[in-house]
């Protein structure tokens, strides 16, 4: 029985792709604006349902994400998976919003050359990213050097041949809802940790990796941080860490170093789980930090698992509003009426996914089933001059 469901699991994502069922395809642009809550409350991927969801903080939204569900590369026989990405700007969007354009392309290119879906695909990508933004950093250096101190934390999601991939490079999280057939309960399982100073093992990786510096990670403000500067140890972007030729003049004199550097202090190569699904695997989390800054694992499962589907992302977001509200002793109603900019005293740019995992369903439904290509916020934001 427990091979049985498996199989069915596994059997579409290497099933051909016939070119004729492009005529289903579903470029789901749809979702809805409310204020500076977008959302996109459900629809269907090749394993099962999503639901979606992103609140705005900043005054340019920083936050970009994306589903796709369908062929993950063009050859003849393409396998057929679900992607999941989660692009968390800091320094302003630009390096989220190239990733959230650049990196999926990738994730196929790679493929395809690769014929199947690996770690070693999605690691190539990202480093592919990384090279193409640097690129377009020193393009723009000299006209435009803030580009230099923009970065974004990564995390992807791969559901392919009965296998999940997890990708992360920065602070956002991956959380499995898993059933225990003992207790019939719902449990959280992590699936990805945040490369954030804050963890002692974060502080461990960064010294033995720069054993001559005594400086790589400081505390300042009763924050650790890389160099004094920066709390991630992972990212795309943030060139100025990454290469001494843009930590200089014209740089704004806060983000230089006293001294150069030949190694890059942060790294792009994300940390990568592979592990097989199971019936018990019920639905996956993917949220940037500033969901998990409000709520725990077990909280945001135990909404998933106790509410409707339909709304569900857009529900955890509340929560975690309601939290932050709570935090400053307002009601969630009144920071509801704060707007851009000013919100992010309150909290960060939020952005939620979540995937159902029904191993029940048949092969041959999945494959007539639409693709989905979603990017949240309409892959804007309020204020962003992109119309969603």
């Amino acid at each position: 029985m427990l091979s049985a469901i498996l199989r069915r699991i596994m059997s579409p994502c290497w099933s051909p792709f016939d070119a004729g069922e492009s005529s289903s395809r579903n470029v789901e642009s749809s979702g809805r604006f409310v204020g500076l809550l977008w959302h996109k409350d459900s629809g269907r991927h090749l394993n099962g349902e999503f639901s979606m969801a992103v609140v705005q903080a900043n005054n340019l939204l920083e936050d970009h994400s994306q589903l796709e569900s369908g062929p993950l590369c063009s050859v003849a026989a393409s396998p057929q998976g679900t992607y999941v990405g989660i692009y968390d700007g800091h320094g302003g969007p630009e390096a989220a919003r190239f990733v959230n354009d650049h990196l999926f392309k990738n994730i196929k290119k790679f493929t395809s050359e690769n014929q199947g879906m690996s770690a070693d695909v999605i690691t190539k990508a990202f480093l592919a990213t990384e090279e193409e933004f640097l690129s377009i950093v020193k393009k723009q250096w000299v006209h435009k050097p803030q580009i230099a101190s923009v970065g974004a934390c990564v995390l992807v999601g791969v559901i392919c041949s009965g296998h999940l991939y997890i990708a992360n490079a920065g602070d956002s999280r991956a959380v499995l809802g898993r059933r225990d057939f003992a207790t019939k309960e719902i449990k959280a399982v992590q699936l990805s940790y945040e490369h954030n100073a804050s963890f002692e093992s974060v502080r461990d990786e960064l010294r033995s990796l720069h054993p001559d510096d005594p400086h790589i990670v400081v505390m300042k403000h009763k924050v650790w941080r890389v160099k004094g500067l920066i709390q991630v140890s992972r990212s795309i972007g943030d060139a100025y860490l990454k290469k001494a030729e843009f930590n200089k003049a014209p740089l704004l004199p806060k983000f230089r170093l006293s001294q150069s550097f030949e190694q890059p202090i942060l790294k792009a190569e994300p940390t990568i789980l592979e592990q097989k699904l199971h019936p018990e695997d019920q639905f996956l989390i993917f949220a940037s930090d500033g969901l998990w800054e409000h709520i725990t694992n077990e909280k945001a499962v135990d909404i998933v698992h106790n509410s409707p589907r339909n709304g569900v992302a857009k529900k955890l977001i509340k929560t975690a509003l309601c939290e932050a509200a709570k935090k400053r002793e307002m009601r969630y109603s009144d920071l509801k009426k704060i707007d851009r900019g000013v919100r992010r005293h309150f909290h960060d740019d939020i952005t939620v996914i979540v995937l159902f995992l029904n191993s029940h369903i048949i092969s041959r439904s999945i494959l007539r089933g639409p693709i989905v290509s979603i990017k949240g916020a309409g892959g804007g934001g309020v204020g962003s001059g992109i119309v969603a």
